[in-house]
C-alpha cells in the first residue's frame, strides 16, 4: 500500500509541473502586459527582467504553504488517507480546469482556482464524515472563513483597482498629455520619485520583510523606520529621475522595468505556493506517515502534523522558479492570455477579439448618458483645456506598441500600490485581478475606448470578469465530485482519474495546437496600421481587400454547392454545418470590413476619395453573398428536417446545367479578385447575363408547373425548388456587383 501512495506524491510532484506551466502561462499577463503592450524594449530583454524578478522572489519566499495544509481544511481531523485523496482531486481538477482557461484565451485567478478546489474536495469529505460521524461538525472540518475572505476581496479588488485606475490615469494623462515628451520637465522627476519609492518599498521592504535569510532584528528596524525609509528613498528617487532625465534616459522606460521586475518577484514570491502547495503538501503527508503512521493504518492516522506551517526547502522554490521561467519563455499559452489584456487596453483602433453583448451595450449606453450629464454642466473652457490634454493625434508610441510608456508605468506603479495595500492589511488579492482591472482602468480614463470600439472592449473586459468567477464553481464543483468518486472508488478510481488528467492535457495541448495553426495571424493588416507611407498602406490595403473577395467568392460557391447537395441528398448535417459556416463568416466579414476600412483612411486622401464607393459597394456584395445563402438555405433546412418531399429528379436533371455555368462563373470571378487581372471581366459579365435569363425561364416553367399541379402533396417542395431558382438569380447579380466593384476598386476603366 505504501507504493501505492508513493505513486501518488510522484504524481502529485509531475502535476505541479504541468501547474507551474499552465499557471504561469494564466499569470504571465500580470507582470508582462505593460511592457509588451508599450514596447519598452525588446522581448528577450523583458523576459530577461521578469526571469531576474521570478528567481529572486523564488529564493526570497519564505514559501509558507499554509493554504493547502490548513487553510481550508482542519486537518487533524483528516485521516492520511482522505488527505491524500483531497489533495490529488485538487491538482487533477486544477491542471484540468487552469488549461482550459488558457486555452480559451482568458486570464483567470490561479488563487480562487486553488482555493476553491480545496474547498470543493474538503466540503464533500466533510459531509461525508459528518453523516458517518454525527458527533463531527462543519466547523471542525472546513475553515469556510477563508473562502468566504477571498471571495470578498474578488468583488472589492476588481471595483477599486478599476476606479483607481481611471482617476490615477486621468490626472496622469492631464499633467503629461500624450505628447508626454514635450511636458517632463520637473514633472517627471516628482512622479519617478513617487514610483521609484512605490517600487523600492514593494521590493526590497514587503518582499525581503518575508525573507528567511533577513534577521529578525533586522525586519524589526525595518518595519520601525518604514516611514522614514520610504521618505529617504522618495527624495533620492525624485534626485535620481531627474538627473536621468537631463542625461536623456526615458524615465518611464526605467520604471516600466522596475515595475515589471517588482511584479515578477511578486508573483513568484507570492503565488508560487498555489502550484506547489499541494504536492509539497502530499510529500510532507506521505513522509509523516511513513515515519510515524504505517503501524495505525492509512485510515487511522491523522495529520496532525499538517496543523503547523511549513517551510518549502529552497531547492524546491528555485527548481519551481526555474520552470516557470521556462514556461514563461515558451508557453504559447501564456502569448495568447498576454495578447488579449493587451489588446482591450490598446490604445488605437484595430482588431477586436470580442463582439456585443447586450450587457456591453447597456453599460456602454449609460456611460454615455453620465458623460452627457457631466459635460453638460462643465464650463466650457474647462471642457475645451481637458480636451486639449487628451490629443490623441500627438501620442508618442514605440514601433508596434498597443499604448505609450506613460500608462504602462501607471499600470505597473498602480497595480504595486494595491498589493501592497492588499498584503499590508491582510487581504488575499488576485494579483491577475488587480493589474488586470487597473489596466482596463486606465485604459477607459485614456480615451482608448471609443463609441466604435467600446462594446467591444467592455464585452471583452465582462468576459473575462465572468471567466474569473465561473472558476469558482467550476472548481468547486469539479473538484467535489472528483474527491467523492475518488473517495468510494478507492484506488482504482484514483488511477484513472490520474490517467484521465494526463489524456485531457494531451488532448487540449493538441487541440490548442491545430487551433494556433489554423488561426493565421492577418499580417497585412498589423503592417497597414504600422506602416506610416500612405501608398504602402494602399498597395497593402489592395492585398487585403483582394484576399477578402476571392476568399468569399470561394466561400460562397462551397456553400452554395453544400446547400443544393444537402437537398438533393437530403443531407440535414451537412445543411447544419452549412449554417454554422456562414453564421461564423458573417461575424468575420463584419471584422474585415471594419479593417479595411481604418486603413483606407491611411491612404492618400485623392485615393480615398475616387475608391471609397467600389471599396464599400464590394464589401456590401461580400456581406450579400453571405444574406442570399441564408435565404436559400433557411428553406431548404426547415424541409429537409421536417422529412418533407425530396425534390423531384426531373428539377434536379433542368437545374444541372445551369448550376455547372454558375459555378463555372463563380471559378472565374474568383480567379480574376485573386489575380487582380480582369482579362475575362466583359466576358463574364455577359455570360452571367445570359445564365440569369436561363434562371428566368426555368422560374417561368416552374410557376407553370406549379399552377398545372393539382397534387398539394407537392407544394412544399416547389416552393423551396422556387425560392433556390430566384435566389440563384440573385447569386449571379451579387457575382456581377462584386466583380465590378472590384475592377474599380483596383482602378480599371471600365
Amino acid at each position: 500500500m505504501e507504493y501505492i501512495y508513493l505513486v501518488i506524491v510522484v504524481f502529485l510532484l509531475v502535476l505541479a509541473v504541468f501547474d507551474l506551466f499552465v499557471g504561469v502561462s494564466n499569470d504571465a499577463v500580470n507582470f508582462l502586459n505593460s511592457a509588451i503592450g508599450a514596447k519598452v524594449a525588446k522581448f528577450k530583454t523583458i523576459m530577461l527582467i521578469a526571469s531576474l524578478g521570478v528567481v529572486v522572489g523564488a529564493v526570497m519566499s519564505a514559501g509558507m504553504m499554509d493554504v493547502a495544509r490548513h487553510g481550508i481544511m482542519h486537518p487533524a481531523n483528516y485521516s492520511f488517507h482522505e488527505v491524500m485523496t483531497i489533495f490529488l482531486a485538487v491538482m487533477v481538477t486544477d491542471v484540468i480546469v487552469l488549461d482550459m482557461f488558457n486555452t480559451l484565451g482568458l486570464p483567470t485567478s490561479t488563487t480562487v482556482s486553488l482555493v476553491f478546489e480545496l474547498l470543493g474536495g474538503t466540503f464533500i469529505l466533510a459531509l461525508l464524515k459528518i453523516h458517518a460521524d454525527p458527533s463531527l461538525t462543519f466547523d471542525a472540518l472546513l475553515n469556510s472563513d477563508k473562502a468566504l475572505s477571498v471571495i470578498i476581496a474578488i468583488f472589492v479588488s476588481v471595483a477599486i483597482a478599476f476606479f483607481t485606475g481611471v482617476v490615477v490615469m486621468w490626472i496622469s494623462r492631464v499633467v503629461f498629455t500624450f505628447n508626454y515628451k514635450l511636458k517632463l520637465r520637473y514633472t517627471v522627476a516628482v512622479f519617478g520619485g513617487i514610483a521609484f519609492a512605490v517600487l523600492s518599498y514593494f521590493i526590497f521592504i514587503k518582499g525581503l520583510s518575508k525573507s528567511p535569510f533577513i534577521a529578525a532584528d533586522t525586519k524589526e528596524w525595518i518595519t520601525t523606520n518604514t516611514v522614514l525609509l520610504m521618505l529617504a528613498i522618495f527624495v533620492l528617487g525624485t534626485l535620481l529621475m531627474q538627473t536621468l532625465h537631463w542625461l536623456r534616459f526615458n524615465v518611464f522606460k526605467i520604471i516600466v522595468l522596475m515595475g515589471t521586475f517588482a511584479l515578477a518577484m511578486a508573483f513568484a514570491g507570492n503565488d508560487l505556493v498555489n502550484f506547489i502547495g499541494v504536492p509539497m503538501a502530499g510529500l510532507d503527508s506521505y513522509q509523516d506517515f511513513m515515519a510515524n503512521g504505517r503501524a495505525q493504518g492509512d485510515d487511522a492516522f491523522l495529520m496532525n502534523s499538517l496543523m503547523t506551517s511549513a517551510k518549502t526547502p529552497l531547492l524546491y522554490l528555485l527548481g519551481a522558479g526555474v520552470v516557470m521561467i521556462v514556461a514563461m519563455a515558451t508557453s504559447k499559452k501564456a502569448q495568447n492570455v498576454v495578447k488579449t489584456s493587451v489588446d482591450l487596453a490598446r490604445q488605437d483602433e484595430g482588431e477586436e477579439m470580442f463582439g456585443s453583448s447586450k450587457a456591453a451595450r447597456s453599460i456602454v449606453r449609460a456611460t454615455q448618458g453620465m458623460g452627457s450629464f457631466v459635460q453638460r454642466y462643465m464650463p466650457h473652457r474647462v471642457a475645451l483645456w481637458i480636451d486639449s490634454r487628451f490629443k490623441k493625434e500627438d501620442v508618442i508610441l514605440e514601433d508596434g506598441a498597443a499604448f505609450d510608456m506613460v500608462r504602462a508605468a501607471v499600470n505597473l506603479v498602480l497595480a504595486s500600490v494595491l498589493i501592497v495595500v492588499g498584503t499590508t492589511y491582510k487581504l488575499p488579492l488576485s494579483t491577475t485581478y488587480v493589474t488586470f482591472m487597473v489596466a482596463m482602468g486606465t485604459s477607459l480614463a485614456d480615451r482608448a475606448w471609443s463609441r466604435e470600439s467600446a462594446v467591444f472592449r467592455v464585452t471583452g473586459v465582462l468576459s473575462v470578469i465572468g471567466g474569473w468567477f465561473i472558476t469558482a464553481g467550476v472548481a468547486f464543483a469539479a473538484c467535489a465530485i472528483v474527491c467523492m468518486t475518488m473517495y468510494f472508488g478507492g484506488f482504482l478510481a484514483m488511477f484513472l482519474f490520474m490517467a484521465l488528467a494526463v489524456f485531457l492535457v494531451v488532448k487540449s495541448q493538441i487541440a490548442y495546437v491545430r487551433k494556433s495553426r489554423s488561426e493565421k495571424k492577418d499580417d497585412v493588416f498589423m503592417l497597414m496600421m504600422r506602416t506610416k507611407d500612405p501608398e504602402i498602406v494602399l498597395d497593402l490595403l489592395e492585398k487585403h481587400v483582394s484576399r477578402t473577395q476571392s476568399f468569399v467568392s470561394r466561400f460562397a460557391l462551397e456553400q452554395y454547392d453544400n446547400i443544393l447537395d444537402g437537398l438533393s441528398a437530403e443531407n440535414r448535417h451537412l445543411l447544419r454545418h452549412c449554417k454554422r459556416d456562414l453564421d461564423n463568416e458573417h461575424d468575420q466579414l463584419k471584422k474585415f470590413r471594419r479593417k479595411e476600412m481604418l486603413a483606407l483612411k491611411r491612404v492618400p486622401s485623392d485615393v480615398a476619395m475616387e475608391r471609397n464607393t467600389w471599396f464599400h459597394l464590394g464589401a456590401n456584395s461580400n456581406q450579400q453573398f453571405i444574406y442570399c445563402l441564408k435565404r436559400m438555405l433557411d428553406p431548404v433546412k426547415e424541409h429537409v428536417e421536417n422529412n418533407f418531399n425530396p425534390l423531384p429528379q426531373s428539377c434536379l436533371e433542368e437545374f444541372a446545367p445551369v448550376r455547372f455555368k454558375v459555378e463555372e462563373l463563380m471559378k472565374c470571378t474568383e480567379a480574376m479578385l485573386s489575380s487582380g487581372r480582369f482579362l475575362s471581366y466583359d466576358e463574364v459579365l455577359a455570360e452571367a447575363d445570359r445564365v440569369k435569363d436561363d434562371l428566368s425561364t426555368l422560374r417561368k416553367h416552374h410557376l407553370d408547373r406549379m399552377q398545372r399541379d393539382y397534387d398539394n402533396n407537392n407544394l412544399k417542395i416547389s416552393l423551396v425548388y422556387l425560392n433556390i431558382l430566384q435566389e440563384s438569380q440573385e447569386f449571379l447579380s451579387i457575382m456581377r456587383h462584386q466583380l465590378r466593384a472590384a475592377n474599380r476598386f483596383y482602378g480599371g476603366d471600365r
